[in-house]
């Protein structure tokens, strides 16, 4: 509107300035739309996250702190121009590449904040291991006389949730049906379980349904068979859980008193599903961690009958999985026990979750069995990588802390004869210590066992007092207080849609070698960002400068707003563009975690880049004033014309009025 009314030019003349500007725009815009898009197809369809929280570091507050988005203010952003598309492209491209290792990023400034990284805190199950658990081993009680019992126990072959393996005594092959105990510890498999097993035709493989525990245990009924069910003519789709459903026929199972940490297990009520069998009575299964289930049993099974449970076999159980649980195998082991006289259903308040404890009172202990859960191949390595770039790992579980000690030994968190006195903690021991104490456990510890949700927060709490960055994984609705307060909150893939909401990153692999693989994309990106950011502020300075002297000086316009918007978008955008596709050094893993405390430029870096922008500036400058008044094929003015006159005049002069002068 304002060329439309111009003096002085010709109409077409007055509308290229404003119609280059509106192009260059509009190309800006497409830019912007179109490395957004990008960052999108890299989040592959997880539901748009819009934080409401923004982390700012101001000088009241000695670490970062999150904020309401609404309540920055302009002194906590400085922005360069060109600035945002060249970070909005750089962590875009940064999080495509996560996503290609199975990394998916829901928030682009947590690319950046990953680099400083300097806490993991990983679960056990799924993330460190494979969650492909299988039994390996169990027992049962033989003959007890007195306060000395001896033990029948057997092995199981198979790894795999293939229901194909043998039950072993002494390395030889029996049949489980052969002994009572057996048979019963393969009823509460079945029955006190909510998994199944599938065959999946399309990979010709097994899968589980449910949680990897339970599958485990429906795996090792079908390989126990002891019903001697025939099965050899049977599909592989009918032949997933057809030991299973036998037993399955024989009790129904009524409810389920569900897990919970603070009685850490859970019970079924079954009836007799035929009449026949009706002098058998209702029972209750339970299943759950042995040091819980033993303290509220008063009987043990040996055989068909049951005799009191005295502190000796109580000992000499306890001494099996202490030894299963710490041994080279790290077995996860589950205590398996029935209530032969559970109360009637009527007097049970199912409503009420605090109450299930009293009901799973008066037990008779029937099996034990260990599971085994593979640490992932990589793990190893990744840890090792961890340690390298100066970054703690703390393994957080919920498996009692013989077996995570074990584990952390196992994949190196530990060393083979390191002292874990004061650096591993169960949730227990954890809450007997002072806050003080606390604090300090937090700052040396490297794992946690038998922990609840709380714990996390709690842990996070005190590493962020330390001024320490922490990645905290989790999968559960309980996880997520913890994963929205942990700079970096990583959910599993196969977690709640709670977990995915309230973290940063989701792993889709599930994998801790992911976490590690992100962490070192973060630092490069970080470096990227670092030398596309000096260099953005190395050749803004010099526009500073040479717009500075030039008013200063009375000399004509040196940059017209067609050809600011020209060095910005082109010249400084694209070279600044191309630094953030630099790999990473070879080094970066080598390095300790940067400070989130860190400046990104240095007082003295600051006042080198001054002094090369103001060289540009005055460069600029001086070439162009050298141009009008002594080049040969310039105007060849005076300073004093120079300084009176505007360039585009002087410019049409060259151009039509070569050797006249202009008074």
């Amino acid at each position: 509107v304002l060329a439309w009314f111009e003096e002085g030019e010709e109409t077409i003349t007055a509308f290229v300035e404003p119609f280059v500007i509106l192009l260059i725009l509009i190309a800006n815009a497409i830019v912007g739309v179109w490395q957004e898009r990008n960052a999108e197809d890299a989040i592959e369809a997880l539901k748009e996250y819009e934080p409401e929280m923004g982390k700012v570091y101001r000088s009241d507050r000695k670490s970062v702190q999150r904020i309401k988005a609404r309540e920055i203010v302009p002194g906590d952003i400085v922005e360069i121009a060109g600035l945002p598309a060249v970070i909005t492209t750089c962590l875009a491209l940064g999080t495509r590449r996560m996503a290609k290792k199975n990394a998916i990023v829901r928030s682009l400034p947590s690319v950046e904040t990953l680099g400083c990284t300097s806490v993991i805190c990983s679960d056990k199950t799924g993330t460190l291991t494979t969650n492909q658990m299988s039994v390996c081993r169990m027992f049962v009680l033989d003959k007890v006389e007195g306060d000395v019992a001896s033990l029948n126990e057997f092995t199981i072959t198979g790894s795999t949730y293939a229901p194909e393996g043998d039950v072993q005594k002494n390395d030889k092959n029996v049949k489980a049906g052969q002994y009572d105990g057996l048979v019963e510890l393969a009823t509460i498999c079945a029955l006190c379980n909510d998994s199944s097993l599938d065959f999946n035709e399309a990979k010709g493989v097994f899968e589980k349904v449910g949680e990897a525990t339970e599958t485990a245990l429906t795996t090792l009924v079908e390989k126990m068979n002891v019903f001697n069910t025939e099965v050899k003519s049977l599909s592989k789709v009918e032949r997933a859980n057809a030991c299973n459903s036998v037993i399955k026929q024989l009790m129904k199972k009524e409810f389920t008193l569900e897990f919970s940490r603070d009685r850490k297990s859970m019970s079924v009520y079954c009836t007799p599903a035929k009449a026949s069998r009706a002098a058998v009575g209702n029972k209750m299964f339970v299943k759950g961690a042995p040091e819980g289930v033993i303290d509220r049993c008063n009987y043990v099974r040996v055989g068909t009958t049951r005799v009191p449970f005295t502190s000796g076999i109580k000992d000499k159980i306890l001494s099996v999985v202490k030894e299963w649980g710490t041994g080279r195998d790290t077995l996860r082991c589950l205590a398996l026990a029935t209530r032969d006289t559970p109360p009637k259903r009527e007097d049970m308040v199912l409503e009420d979750s605090t109450k299930f404890a009293d009901y799973e009172t008066d037990l008779t202990f029937v099996g034990c069995v260990g599971m085994l859960d593979p640490p992932r191949k990589e793990v190893m390595g990744s840890i090792q990588l961890c340690r390298d770039a100066g970054i703690r790992v703390i393994m957080i579980t919920g498996d009692n802390k013989g077996t995570a000690i074990a584990i952390c030994r196992r994949i190196g968190i530990f060393g083979e004869n390191d002292d874990v006195s004061n650096r591993a903690y169960t949730g227990r021991e954890f809450d007997d210590l002072p806050p003080a104490e606390q604090r300090e456990a937090v700052k040396h510890a490297s794992c946690f066992a038998r922990v609840e949700p709380s714990h996390k927060s709690k842990i996070v709490e005190f590493l962020q007092s330390c001024d320490e960055i922490t990645a905290m994984t989790g999968d559960g609705v309980n996880d997520a207080p913890a994963l929205k307060k942990a700079e970096i909150g990583i959910a599993m893939g196969s977690g709640t849609a709670v977990a995915k909401t309230a973290s940063e990153m989701v792993l889709a692999d599930d994998n801790f070698a992911t976490i590690v693989a992100a962490v070192e994309e973060g630092r490069a990106i970080y470096n990227n960002m670092k030398q596309f950011i000096r260099y953005l502020i190395s050749s803004n300075v010099g526009e500073v400068v040479c717009i500075f002297l030039t008013a200063a000086l009375g000399l004509p316009e040196a940059l017209i707003p067609v050809q600011l918007l020209w060095v910005n978008l082109v010249t400084d955008g694209l070279p600044a563009t191309a630094l953030g596709f630099n790999p990473p050094d070879l080094d970066i893993m080598d390095r300790p975690p940067r400070s989130p405390k860190e400046p990104l430029i240095s007082g003295w870096l600051f006042f080198r880049y001054m002094a090369i922008g103001g060289y540009v500036g005055a460069a600029t400058v001086g070439a162009a004033a050298w141009w009008f008044m002594y080049a040969d094929d310039g105007p060849n003015v005076t300073f004093y014309q120079l300084v009176r006159i505007c360039f585009y005049f002087f410019f049409l002069s060259h151009v039509f009025f070569k050797g006249q002068f202009c008074t």
